[in-house]
């Protein structure tokens, strides 16, 4: 900047709307929680699908709709409660694991690896520790006071 005052320009809000996004997306195990969002709502989906693509569902559907929104919500859980992530990640996986049989297969293989997927990222997750803020005195630290130099000793 030649000849200007030196003053950074300001940030646009787009920019720091942005900046507060990432802060947000990377203080919760966000991704985990969107794969089991994903997943949960893919498991609910296909019961609820044209009579022509499952044919005759009956009652066997509404445990498909429970599973996919309890994946749901653990998903939602592990966004908006990170303090919660272990359970929302284990019960994931077995909801995950149970839609596998209960379920079309899980919706079809593709909800069931998605779920245990997201749950295990869910639960892995751990948040950044504080880094340590520098501790300053009021006083400035005292030079060590220098060592005399010993000549070395002979040994005859």
């Amino acid at each position: 900047m030649a000849g200007g005052t030196g003053s950074a320009p300001a940030p646009s809000p787009r920019r720091s709307w942005w900046a507060a996004w990432r802060r947000w997306r990377k203080g919760r195990p966000f991704w985990g929680g969107l794969a089991a969002v994903v997943a949960g709502a893919e498991i609910c989906a296909l019961p609820l699908a044209p009579l022509k693509i499952m044919l005759e569902q009956g009652i066997a559907g509404i445990p498909s709709v429970l599973m996919g929104l309890v994946m749901i919500v653990m998903g939602l859980s592990a966004w908006f409660a990170p303090q919660f992530r272990a359970l929302a990640g284990v019960l994931t996986v077995v909801v995950a694991t149970a839609a596998l049989v209960m379920s079309n297969l899980g919706g079809f293989l593709f909800g069931t690896v998605v779920g245990v997927v997201g749950g295990g990222l869910v639960f892995a997750w751990q948040p950044l520790a504080p880094e340590p803020e520098p501790e300053y005195s009021a006083e400035p630290e005292a030079e060590p006071e220098p060592q005399p130099h010993l000549p070395p000793k002979e040994t005859s």
